[in-house]
């Protein structure tokens, strides 16, 4: 009996040390002291202390720290904010109430626990909050019991994932369709339909469980890493996206032919092919901004080469020359490159001389096996790799590369005890892609700092965005179910800082047959969203220009569109790079009141003015698509659509794209390149209608290729505005900006006025009549003036415009 008694006690100890090592009850947790200073706010606790600090507009990091624990830097806080916060504090009785903007963190001294406040309102608060094991660390937040939670990173779950416990290891999932809990890009991160956003500021492997294991419950953990979270705050959700890009950068503005056409594949085995390929396009009268070389140009084979990063010059004898040429047709070369360095390959003794690569536990470089050879992996959070890699892209940018495109950064293969300069493999896994993207992007702009990077990568972390990353979603499956997730990962992606996400389009991996509807479909949606880059497998063609007549038809014109509609698309970019805006956006931004919004992902919005909705099963006629208020016209034949729904007739040359009521269209004459961009002849397509009285829009315009052309004051913003009156319709045109290289001094403009009813009485520009000619032969051979057409119910006006204001003025009979 004495010795049951004495191994209960024992028992009864080992569970009470038990829970002192977990040390994360809130019951456990006491405030002790605080310290304000300029910067933050620090709370003693009885287990370590607590420091609060402004980070963005309604944004707070909130960093537990605990003796012992090893920390490692942020990679989500973008490190130079243009404004820091400031914040206020306020004893409360027992509790202390500090507050930055609209966001206030309320301290509860005893058990000590935090909860949020926008305003008045709570939208956050921790449950047991911080939490330590041996082997695990993390933060446990309460849930309220309706509340959404969108983000994660890539994942095809459906877009709210309340419920799922989400893997935090960037990993990729080759030919993946319509279901996949794990993927490319993981983000520690979710935003709420309480408009809030929760990231964790932690890098390691770990799980994001929403409310799986407990349903009022949201549960971070890893197996080590930073004890951080971030919280922001926004009244709107296009709010609350801006304050969060504030917090962990903005996404700058890439080179206008990144939203142009891409050649791309698995791959271009040769600079005869190349050329080639090029010739194709310009035959078939397909204009063309990029091609993307796959691993052919360092080496004939797909094993073996990896780590050469250097021209074959077997197949490119003259690569200098071909990228040359290529530039003078308007075409930008995008090279592949990837981390890893095979012991095969033509740089292995290099890069281990010089210290480049990741170790083994025995201090030399370490070795595994993976699918393309043996393998080492560069060191990108070490100087030493970090020069070393960058020497190398210094060198190809010299020859004349423009872009790069970043393979296989989760990394694909990442052995849990490789060694890196700052930590092991799990605990910096997830922000191996990030330090890539910050090498290419802070050296880059260091050297040039005129030109703007392109950087495509498959991994990364949250913040990844400030250093120009373009993700892409990975090697989908070329079928019907490899196109229906798209929009939902790029959707989710956009949500937290990531614009512009995208699909290899026509899908990558497999395919037994060409199948010409899916091929068709999935370019057709390519046009509205932010790459336009087929890329898959060879052994069916990724390009339009090399299938059947039919194909070519139908997909040149949505090509053509998509560089029609360059002044459109570029001023989305523009926004992004100011505000965060992804530019395709979900209809909740559009309407916050419906919560049933939150979960659609069938249809989208592209920038303000355009509804998309993809078709993405075969032998469709006809698409319901929700609408989210208001009333949008069918962009290819006027149709009006109202309420909740449009059911929207399709045939193979036509997805359902509608615009919004009130909407002015920017598009420009065709071009071959986005090099011969010009907005010299503008069009501008009005969608009048009676519930749109009043319409403002701008067009941003710089170079395309100036970096931080908008801080320099070289560009020029062009803002249309109309108003409708009984009597009839006032348009405004006015410009503001320095202006850039290249700029028009004057624009031919054609209006277009949809929706109108009637030939006007009068027409004049600043006080001065224009003719209104009652023939469209007329009306073409004139270089101002307007004409009806009373069938289509569309007025058009020609006239020029100066620098100068500009008022169009309609008169009714």
């Amino acid at each position: 009996m004495i010795l049951k008694l004495f191994l209960l006690r024992l028992l009864c100890l080992a569970a009470a040390l038990c829970l002192s090592t977990q040390s994360s009850a809130s019951e456990q947790r006491i405030y002790r002291d605080h310290k304000m200073s300029e910067d933050s706010l620090t709370v003693q606790t009885s287990e370590g202390e607590v420091t609060l600090t402004p980070v963005g507009p309604s944004a707070l990091s909130v960093h537990y720290r605990r003796k012992g624990l090893k920390q490692l830097p942020s990679f989500a806080l973008t490190p130079n904010p243009a404004i820091r916060p400031k914040a206020t504090l306020e004893q409360q009785g027992d509790k202390l109430a500090y507050r930055t903007g609209s966001l206030t963190a309320v301290i509860h001294k005893s058990p000590f626990r935090i909860e949020y406040l926008r305003g008045e309102e709570q939208i956050l608060s921790e449950e047991s909050g911080f939490f330590s094991t041996e082997t695990l660390r993390g933060f446990r937040f309460a849930l309220s019991p309706e509340e959404k939670l969108l983000g994660g990173g890539e994942r095809v779950l459906g877009m709210d994932r309340r419920g799922q416990r989400l893997p935090l290891y960037n990993r990729a999932h080759y030919g993946y369709t319509t279901e996949s809990n794990q993927m490319y890009f993981s983000l520690p991160a979710v935003l709420s339909s309480n408009k809030y956003i929760l990231l964790f500021d932690n890098s390691a492997t770990g799980t994001l469980d929403l409310g799986a294991n407990e349903e009022d419950v949201l549960q971070f953990e890893a197996v080590a890493g930073r004890t951080a979270y971030i919280v922001v705050a926004g009244e709107t959700y296009p709010q609350l996206l801006e304050n969060y890009v504030s917090t962990t950068g903005k996404q700058p503005l890439p080179p206008r032919w990144a939203l142009g056409n891409f050649a791309s594949r698995f791959g271009y085995h040769s600079e005869a092919e190349v050329r080639a390929t090029v010739d194709k396009f310009a035959e078939e009268d397909f204009p063309l901004d990029a091609l993307v070389l796959d691993l052919y140009w360092f080496g004939p084979d797909i094993k073996g080469h990896m780590g050469n990063l250097a021209w074959d010059k077997e197949a490119f004898p003259e690569p200098e020359k071909m990228m040359a040429d290529l530039k003078a047709r308007g075409i930008n070369t995008i090279l592949v490159t990837e981390p890893f360095v095979l012991s095969t390959s033509e740089r292995w003794q290099e890069a281990v001389a010089q210290n480049a690569l990741a170790k083994n536990l025995a201090g030399e470089p370490k070795r595994f096996d993976f699918y393309f050879g043996n393998t080492g992996l560069i060191d990108v959070f070490s100087e030493e790799g970090r020069n070393w890699f960058w020497n190398i892209y210094d060198g190809l940018l010299e020859q004349g590369v423009s872009g790069w495109w970043g393979d296989l950064g989760e990394p694909e293969v990442h052995p849990a005890d490789t060694v890196h300069a700052i930590g092991m493999a799990d605990e910096v896994h997830n922000a191996y892609g990030h330090a890539w993207a910050q090498l290419l992007h802070q050296r880059q702009t260091a050297k040039y700092p005129e030109r703007r990077p392109f950087i495509m990568m498959r991994a990364g972390f949250a913040g990844s965005q400030r250093y120009g990353m373009i993700p892409w979603t990975g090697d989908v499956a070329r079928e019907w179910g490899g196109l229906q997730p798209q929009v939902e990962l790029a959707l989710s992606m956009g949500l937290l800082g990531f614009g512009y996400t995208h699909s290899d389009l026509g899908g990558f991996a497999g395919g037994e047959k060409f199948d010409r509807e899916l091929y068709i479909r999935w370019l057709q949606y390519g046009v509205f969203q932010p790459v336009y880059r087929p890329h898959a497998q060879e052994h069916i063609a990724s390009e339009p220009v090399f299938h059947d007549r039919r194909t070519r038809d139908i997909l040149r014109e949505y090509v053509k569109l998509r560089y029609r509609l360059l002044p459109y698309n570029y001023t989305l970019a523009f926004e992004n790079s100011q505000t965060g805006m992804p530019l395709m956006r979900p209809l909740f931004f559009e309407n916050e009141t419906d919560l049933s919004l939150l979960d659609y992902k069938d249809a989208y919005l592209w920038g303000k003015d355009f509804l998309v909705a993809p078709v993405v099963e075969a032998d469709v006629d006809e698409v319901a698509v929700k609408l989210p208020g208001g009333t949008w016209f069918d962009y290819w034949t006027d149709e009006q659509h109202s309420g909740d729904q449009a059911l929207v007739e399709v045939d193979l040359k036509t997805i359902p794209v509608l615009v919004r009521a009130g909407a002015i269209i920017s598009t420009i004459d065709e071009i071959h390149s986005s090099r011969d961009y010009s907005s010299k002849n503008l069009t501008l397509d009005y969608y009048a209608h009676e519930t749109a009285a009043n319409s403002e829009r701008y067009v941003y315009e710089d170079d395309g290729a100036t970096a931080q052309a908008f801080e320099k004051g070289k560009y020029e913003k062009l803002y249309f505005s109309a108003q409708r009156k009984q009597q009839g319709l006032t348009f405004n045109f006015k410009r503001e900006g320095e202006g850039y290289t290249g700029m028009p001094e004057s624009r031919a403009v054609t209006l277009k006025i949809h929706n109108w009813q009637q030939a006007p009485a009068q027409l004049a520009i600043n006080g001065e009549s224009l003719p209104i000619f009652n023939s469209e032969k007329e009306f073409n051979r004139a270089s101002r003036g307007a004409w009806y057409h009373k069938r289509n119910q569309m007025l058009r006006v020609k006239f020029d415009w100066h620098q100068d204001l500009l008022d169009l003025a309609f008169k009714n009979p």
